[in-house]
């Protein structure tokens, strides 16, 4: 039995239906709907056949229809119509997002955010590892009288504050010299780089006061560096899956949750997918507490090398068509963006 082009035109309103209601569907939905020119006996007969080759099933409570999986990957690489975003939609993307550029993770995670708005879905973004970032300064700032703000900013504007005790009181005259000697130590180079360095060893002096700030700090900026090397999951939107019909069975929207807690697995799953718009569609996905999910994820560049990942994970019932559209979009100017401040804009 072939897909003819009828068949194909029924699934399509079947999906886009069903996305739209979250109810099955019937062939006098379809034939009032739809205006398909035929009739709905013929639809029914259309419907026993797609059910049969496995683009559909048959809820046991109602004599509609509900898309399958299967349904949803033919519909996402074949059936699916693209959806422009409307003028307003792209200026509030590229206006957010160029106000919002004070430093690479506040921006990722605003990113996330306008993307859960847009969406009304569970919205994700992780950023890049960072070993071949280069280091723009260190800055060495006063808080109290035994404290200062270790502060380390990459040229693609990731930035790093640590609070540090010190042994005893500082000038701040000293702190502005061990600022200034670090910048220049190790500005340009990656973090990897400075990571095998013996840095105690280059900071040997004969002025008794830098020596006891540099042993003080050495070791935390160290500690403080190799934080930066972690990657970061932002989530936003959880509260949204409360609205999708889908969740309202209260064990459905257990296990979403307890996916979402799992952030280690999560982020594993996210690093792991190709570069690209990828969608995985129900039991496409391998974890298992994600074979009820759909999950689209899209790159992002820093710099035209760093690469990060954005996207939003909901039931597999979702606005394919304007979703993938809003991510594209939010990737692309996420990427044109970074691309123009080069990090250069960072507070020096």
């Amino acid at each position: 039995m072939e897909l003819t082009e009828r068949k194909l035109r029924i699934l399509q309103a079947i999906v886009a239906d069903f996305i739209s209601s979250a109810e099955p569907v019937g062939s006098r939905t379809l034939s009032k709907k739809y205006g398909m020119g035929i009739s709905p006996a013929t639809i029914r007969n259309e419907m026993s056949d797609l059910e049969e080759l496995g683009y559909l099933t048959h809820p046991h409570t109602s004599a509609g229809r509900v898309p399958s999986d299967r349904a949803y990957r033919l519909y996402v690489d074949k059936l699916m119509e693209k959806c422009e975003l409307a003028k307003e939609e792209k200026q509030r993307i590229s206006s957010q997002l160029a106000s919002n550029i004070v430093e690479l993770d506040k921006t990722i995670e605003h990113a996330a955010n306008l993307l859960s708005e847009m969406t009304s879905l569970m919205s994700f973004a992780i950023t890049p590892k960072q070993e071949e970032s280069k280091l723009q300064y260190v800055n060495v700032l006063p808080a109290d009288e035994n404290t200062v703000v270790l502060m380390i900013v990459a040229e693609n504007g990731k930035i790093k504050n640590t609070a540090l005790k010190l042994a005893g009181p500082y000038t701040e005259d000293a702190l502005t010299l061990l600022s200034k000697t670090m910048t220049y130590n190790y500005r340009g180079r990656t973090i990897s780089d400075v990571l095998t360095m013996d840095i105690i060893r280059s900071f040997e002096t004969d002025i008794e006061a830098m020596g006891r700030l540099a042993e003080s700090i050495m070791p935390n900026f160290l500690t403080t560096l190799e934080s930066m090397l972690d990657i970061n999951l932002y989530m936003e939107g959880l509260t949204n899956i409360f609205s999708i019909p889908e969740y309202n069975n209260i064990e459905k929207a257990r296990l979403f949750i307890e996916m979402i807690n799992q952030k280690k697995n999560f982020t594993d799953v996210l690093v792991n997918r190709e570069d690209g718009v990828i969608i995985t569609i129900g039991n496409e996905n391998k974890d298992d507490l994600m074979q009820d999910c759909s999950l689209i994820t899209a790159t992002y560049h820093i710099d035209g090398t760093l690469v990060g990942k954005l996207g939003v994970i909901g039931p597999t019932r979702m606005k394919y068509d304007k979703v993938t559209s809003v991510i594209e979009f939010l990737t692309e100017n996420l990427s044109r963006t970074f691309k123009l401040t080069g990090g250069d804009d960072e507070q020096q």
